[in-house]
């Protein structure tokens, strides 16, 4: 072979596996976090979560039982029910609203916003490749630790522009955080805000975290462990209909 040739198909052999890279190319982290999670195949539609809460204020801790089922980055419901009382709170596409006892309030301009953004944050670590979708920008960063072990960074902004961290183990390619500056808490501040991902399950093929923990400005604000997870064809409208 010509040594022009020879030279030519090196560099396209060299820039076709930097395409596959992590170290480079986000999409093959997400391709390789998708297929851990067990979600590579078969994207969930939606999912189904209970879990038990713990919400960390100073030295109370309240206890708590939720449900949350989810659709996408923009549709989900919520169900809280503890020492706070119940609240449900539900966003779909460009409305939302909330339940807190007998109270029922719309969510509007910075609450739904805030809402949504959650709700994206969620999704992300239930199937990694929303990331590839309308609105999200993600790039490949320096790596970093979590509880000792490095990981796989990738840094972006979602579709309301703000920005955002995902970190997968290097070793295993599952999600172990997702952080956010400015998010807005029970009161409305905003902080940096982490949620740490431990002790991964199969449930039904499908991997998720059984506990996960959440800091608010590096404090322990909350941890959830995960009592039961279902990936769902469909989601009963009825769900998303105010009382």
């Amino acid at each position: 072979m010509p040594a022009t040739r020879t030279l030519v198909l090196a560099a396209v052999l060299s820039l076709s596996a930097a395409a596959d890279d992590p170290k480079t190319d986000p999409a093959a982290v997400i391709d390789r976090a998708a297929k851990a999670l067990g979600v590579a195949d078969k994207p969930p539609a939606a999912v189904m979560a209970k879990a038990k809460v713990t919400i960390h204020f100073g030295e109370k801790t309240f206890e708590s039982e939720t449900v949350t089922t989810a659709e996408g980055v923009d549709r989900g419901r919520s169900e809280s029910d503890g020492e706070f009382g119940e609240t449900v709170t539900v966003v779909t596409g460009d409305k939302g609203w909330r339940v807190v006892n007998i109270d029922i309030l719309d969510l509007d301009g910075t609450a739904l916003a805030n809402e949504k953004r959650t709700l994206y944050l969620a999704a992300v670590a239930v199937d990694p490749a929303v990331l590839k979708g309308k609105g999200f920008k993600v790039a490949v960063a320096a790596d970093e630790p979590v509880d000792g072990k490095p990981a796989v960074v990738l840094t972006g902004t979602g579709p309301d522009g703000k920005g955002f961290k995902v970190l997968f183990d290097k070793a295993t390619g599952l999600p172990v955080r997702v952080s956010a500056p400015g998010v807005a808490g029970f009161d409305g501040d905003e902080a940096e805000q982490e949620w740490t991902f431990a002790e991964y399950k199969d449930f039904g093929g499908v991997k998720r975290p059984a506990v996960t923990t959440v800091t608010r400005g590096g404090k322990k604000f909350m941890t959830q462990r995960l009592t039961e997870f279902q990936v769902l064809d469909r989601v009963d409208p009825k769900v998303y209909v105010k009382p």
